[in-house]
């Protein structure tokens, strides 16, 4: 589905946020694509749908080079961004005019979408709400059936209830032809849904595992106090004792914590990738 080749990548020409980058997403899955502000989330998400071009290298959609932004490609890309501006028109207006750019595009779909996120065809865009807008672009982004979907923190701005109604259509609305790449540093809004977990820093990716490796090589537990001959790979401070990421070693099924994963990615990336190759 998608390739990334030695990418390379600047705003400006004393800037390099990616330097030979690589990765592979493959349909059928749901990927958390998970950083800082700042880690380079966004920028992958538009060099990947073609709106900024690499220096170096390249980013392959089905076949073709994302940069030469071919039509057959985009109808199959689909970008639901953090930040937006909606028209002064209708939502009917509004898919009438863009719903012809996407040729599977599923008007029942649509109309079950909003009817879940509770939206009227006869609105106007900009008189919602923040909240209500991202739930209209969300609707419109999952019936446009796209191969592709890539979401820039589509839990933004959503409030308890509406980001548990978002992993629920998520789940209930894809196929097994397409590819959701998630972007968010809100990780427990989307620990639940997201497999395999990607995670990026300071423009490079540092850790991609699937949920059942990440099961194998870690544990995830409570302990009482933190010995000197035993040191985890990770642990918080956390009441009752610490939360800690360890080698399992015994093979136990523990419950993932991905919040604590990123952070134990981020404070000791070696030691996290080590487990995985023990």
């Amino acid at each position: 589905m998608v390739q990334i080749e030695n990418l390379s990548f600047g705003y400006t020409r004393k800037q390099t946020l990616f330097d030979q980058l690589v990765l592979e997403l493959k349909p059928g899955y749901i990927y958390g694509l998970l950083g800082k502000n700042g880690a380079g989330k966004t920028t992958l998400l538009k060099v990947i749908a073609g709106l900024v071009f690499p220096r170096e290298g390249r980013s392959v959609v089905s076949g073709y080079e994302s940069r030469q932004r071919v039509p057959a490609c985009l109808e199959d890309i689909c970008l639901i961004p953090e930040e937006y501006h909606m028209p002064s028109i209708r939502i009917d207006r509004y898919v009438s005019l863009n719903a012809p750019f996407y040729k599977r595009f599923d008007h029942d779909k649509l109309a079950w979408l909003m009817k879940e996120f509770q939206l009227q065809s006869a609105q106007k865009l900009n008189q919602l709400s923040f909240g209500q807008k991202k739930k209209f672009l969300l609707a419109f982004g999952l019936s446009t059936s796209a191969r592709l979907l890539l979401m820039d923190e589509p839990t933004n701005g959503l409030d308890i209830p509406s980001k548990s109604q978002f992993r629920r259509v998520i789940a209930a609305s894809l196929t097994d032809e397409q590819s959701v790449v998630i972007s968010t540093h809100q990780v427990r809004d989307l620990e639940t849904l997201i497999d395999p977990v990607i995670i990026i820093d300071e423009g490079k990716i540092i850790f991609q595992q699937g949920l059942e490796q990440i099961s194998s090589a870690l544990a995830f537990e409570t302990i009482p106090e933190i010995k000197e001959n035993f040191q985890p790979i990770y642990y918080e401070e956390g009441l009752g004792g610490y939360t800690a990421i360890l080698p399992n070693i015994k093979g136990k099924d523990t419950k993932m914590d991905l919040e604590l994963l990123f952070n134990g990615v981020i404070a000791n990336t070696r030691g996290i990738n080590h487990a995985f190759k023990s």
